[in-house]
């Protein structure tokens, strides 16, 4: 038997802060950082969150590539809105929609909608979303004007969010450039990058493979957090994928006494790596600390966890979240747990530095002490 590769948390931290294009930055485009961090929830600063992950940026590159279809805005992780490729998106779609939620009693009840009458209901929206992108009420006046659909009028006039979510997950729909301060929704198929929804199997293991070179080294805990709390998977379907990759994909690491996973390829390059005391300034719900959640005492330290969790501006000094920081005009201000370690000064000025150049301004530095 193979003995698993012992690491400390900082190297894998350090490892993984490469992984996310934070150390080094990256010169990948816009939409190679949201694949490289598999989404981005539209909550965050999606702008910040990429730019800071660029050697080489300019304001408004993620709405050109929404707007050119290079990235999709759609319903994803738990629900919520999210970033994702055309070309991998069909993955976490499939998994969010394997549980086939529109199936329920009480989905039937409330829709008017059977199992049997799917396939003639999302037919109907794609005709209806055919000849250009419309809002929620249009949308819901051209289901209404047919007679079956009548009843879903009352539906779109007040909360159509979860079934619109069906329709996305099922890849019928995703949301197109907004009207009018009113967001709309537009045919998945007329993005020529869109590459469908995969089998499930597949869009399992694609999406483990994803995860664990984004996050990893990870546990099989945070594959079941990401892909079961996230995306409603199933945590047998999950353990079943992750049995397999483990055969020839996922190798396992031993990270400070914790059993972990990595790519096979990568477990020479993780252990290979230094710790950093690199200092990244990042947007409210960045993926370094939602993708292993807000409950990984790793990154967010507990006593912490609210503020992170309600939206604050992170500091991370080596992967760990040290403190939260604002910016009002061209004064920024850090404030620094009071139990966490300050990280050296020239790293918290690169970092600093880091952030003025995502912003396009300088920065005067007001740290709270």
């Amino acid at each position: 038997m193979t003995t698993a590769a012992q690491v400390t948390r900082p190297q894998a931290l350090a490892w993984r802060t490469g992984r996310h294009l934070l150390d080094p930055v990256g010169a990948s485009s816009v939409q190679d950082v949201v694949r490289r961090l598999t989404a981005i929830p539209a909550e965050s600063d999606t702008e910040l969150a990429v730019r800071t992950r660029q050697r080489s940026s300019r304001p408004g590159e993620v709405a050109e590539a929404l707007r050119d279809g290079r990235l999709l805005r759609t319903f994803a992780f738990r629900g919520a809105v999210h970033l994702l490729t055309p070309e991998e998106g069909g993955i976490y779609l499939r998994l969010r929609g394997a549980g086939r939620q529109w199936e329920l009693p009480s989905w039937q009840e409330f829709y008017g909608l059977a199992p049997q009458d799917w396939p003639a209901f999302r037919e109907t929206v794609r005709d209806a979303l055919g000849g250009h992108p419309l809002t929620r009420a249009e949308l819901g006046e051209a289901l209404a004007a047919r007679p079956r659909y009548a009843h879903l009028r009352a539906v779109f006039a007040t909360d159509p969010w979860t079934l619109l979510k069906a329709l996305a997950w099922q890849g019928d729909l995703t949301f197109g450039p907004s009207r009018d301060g009113e967001p709309t929704f537009q045919l998945l198929a007329h993005n020529p990058r869109w590459a469908g929804l995969p089998d499930l199997d597949d869009a399992g293991r694609l999406a483990i493979e994803a995860y664990v070179r984004a996050y990893g080294p990870t546990t099989a805990d945070h594959v079941q957090y990401w892909l079961g709390a996230g995306l409603s998977a199933g945590r047998r379907r999950i353990q079943g994928w992750l049995a397999e990759l483990l055969r020839d994909r996922l190798a396992p690491v031993v990270v400070d006494g914790t059993a972990s996973l990595v790519l096979a390829e990568d477990v020479d390059e993780l252990v290979g790596t230094e710790p950093t005391g690199v200092v990244r300034l990042l947007p409210a719900y960045d993926q370094w600390v939602l993708g292993p959640g807000t409950a990984d005492p790793t990154i967010v330290p507990p006593a912490q966890r609210a503020a992170v969790s309600r939206g604050a501006n992170v500091v991370i000094a080596g992967g760990v979240v040290v403190g939260t920081w604002s910016v009002r005009h061209d004064r920024l201000a850090v404030t620094f747990f009071d139990d966490a370690p300050r990280p050296a000064p020239d790293a918290l000025d690169e970092g600093i530095d880091r952030l003025g150049a995502s912003l396009d301004r300088p920065l005067v530095d007001s740290t709270v002490a």
